[in-house]
């Protein structure tokens, strides 16, 4: 008589049949990579688009083991507020139109343009704003890893032209930025 062991042969010994595991990113020029590869998959991403006159659009577009990736709307004059992600590093990719973030370091400010396929990433603690202060709606993708579980607001002051202070709000629950 056959058993399911004689017939199919050792379990234990199949995971070299098996199809190997999918790799997940776990450095920052991967995740990058990641943003790019989504990116330039237009025909995944754009018909999830949405626009909301009252607030910045955002859908979680993936998840992975440690990270996830939202897409978010930007109508003309919306804005992230000045925030941090918490504990979490991020890739932001601009996917079309144009955005502009000013970071705040070290009591400096910088501000620069950001159009389609340009990429920022950034550390835990990073304090920056993205606003579309253009005429057109644009469209960014946002990798967090890990995950998104925080973002606080910061209170912009100034005691002198050119210098900049992100002061620390009570923080808030996640909400992509």
């Amino acid at each position: 008589m056959y058993s399911d062991v004689s017939i199919a042969g050792d379990p234990l010994a199949l995971p070299h049949l098996l199809p190997p595991v999918p790799q997940h990113p776990s450095t920052v020029a991967e995740f990058a990579g990641l943003a790019r590869t989504i990116a330039a998959d237009r025909a995944r991403w754009a018909p999830l688009v949405r626009y909301d006159a009252t607030t910045r659009w955002y859908a979680r577009l993936q998840t992975g083991p440690g990270y996830e990736v939202w897409l978010l709307s930007w109508l003309p004059g919306q804005s992230s507020g000045l925030h941090d992600h918490g504990g979490s590093s991020g890739v932001l990719t601009v996917l079309q139109g144009e955005l502009r973030e000013r970071a705040v370091s070290g009591g400096r400010e910088t501000a620069r343009a950001l159009t389609g396929g340009d990429q920022r990433a950034f550390a835990p603690g990073y304090v920056h704003e993205v606003v579309n202060d253009s005429l057109e709606p644009a469209v960014s993708l946002h990798v967090y890893f890990p995950g998104l579980t925080e973002m606080t607001p910061h209170a912009c002051t100034s005691d002198r032209p050119g210098k900049v202070l992100g002061q620390a709000l009570a923080a808030q629950p996640a909400t992509t930025g």
